[in-house]
Order: C-alpha cells, then structure tokens, then sequence
C-alpha cells in the first residue's frame, strides 16, 4: 500500500489539494450556496474518515484538513484552468507512486466530493445546476 511517506513534500501537497481544488471548482461555478456546499465538503471528509482503512493512501488524505487557496486566481477561467492542471498533475503522481486500484479510489473519492458539493444547495429548482454538471464533467475528465 501506498502512503504519505512515499510521497515527496510538493507531490503530497499536489495530491492532498487535487479532491478540495475539485470541489472548489464546483462551488465557485454557480452563485449560491457556498455555505452549505463548503459544509457538505466537510462532512464528506468527515464520512470518509469513519471508512477508514481501506486504503492507507485515502486515509491518509482524508486525515489532513482541506485547504484551497481560491482567492490568488483573478477570475473563474483562471480557477478552472489551475484546477484542471492540478488535477491531471496529482493523478500523474499517483500513477507513479500509487497502485492502480488506489489510483481508481483517489478519482472515485474527489468526484463523488465534487457530487456532493453540487447536490448541497438548489439552485433554480435543480439539485445540481448546469454549471455545476459541467464543473464536475470537467474534473472526470482532467482525472481520466
């Protein structure tokens, strides 16, 4: 199994930021709701820690506190690109240090974290706008 010792300090850092940075994304693609989207980040981190040791790579992610920087980006598009880079850039990492299988459940765990922010707040009648579907298509897509 892989773990946070077999990363260096840069590329845990990349990895560890890659599911909040997704989530991230999906909050700042539709106004509206960034409290209770934040908390559903929280509590999904919280969940997945009651899961724990299925995978010590998870585990070991999950285990430290999410942090994104949004406010150094001057514009959404300037967000997404930095997000859709940092994700292919940490799925990169994972590919070299990680085992297939753990690779598959990091990807797994940042989308269903980037499902359940969007699913947090109604926005025009809709559980899941538009923005946000394509937000969370695009951070498949960077991860695939």
């Amino acid at each position: 199994m892989t773990a946070k010792a077999d990363f260096e300090p840069e590329e845990w850092k990349t990895v560890v930021e890659g599911p909040p940075s997704a989530a991230m994304l999906v909050i700042m693609s539709q106004r509206g709701g960034t409290f209770r989207e934040t908390l559903a980040m929280g509590k999904e981190y919280a969940e997945a820690r009651q899961q724990h040791g299925q995978s010590e790579l998870l585990d070991e992610l999950i285990a430290a506190r999410p942090h994104v920087d949004h406010t150094r980006y001057h514009s959404p598009e300037e967000l997404r690109e930095h997000v859709l880079e940092h994700l292919r850039e940490a799925v990169a990492v994972l590919q070299r240090k990680a085992q297939p299988s753990e690779v598959e459940d990091y990807k797994n765990f940042t989308v269903n974290l980037a499902e359940r922010v969007a699913g947090a707040h109604t926005e025009g009648g809709q559980a899941v706008s538009e923005a946000e579907r394509e937000a969370i298509e695009a951070v498949r897509t960077a991860m695939a």
